[in-house]
């Protein structure tokens, strides 16, 4: 099982990605470079950061 601490540690992780590659998509946004890759990144880590999510509500219920 999971502890709320390394739950806490993988959101942080999932937020730190998910600002890095929207910077990432800004830039190539910016130069008109492909952004798809990016974008489908940025989807998988909302999932991601949902699920982390849900996960602590459970320690805190």
């Amino acid at each position: 099982m999971t502890t709320k601490a390394e739950l806490q540690q993988k959101l942080d992780e999932l937020k730190s990605d998910y600002i890095r590659i929207q910077g990432d998509l800004d830039k190539l946004e910016f130069v008109k470079g492909r952004v798809s890759s990016a974008e489908k990144q940025l989807v998988r880590l909302e999932g991601e950061i949902a699920e982390v999510r849900k996960e602590l509500e459970q320690y805190n219920n």
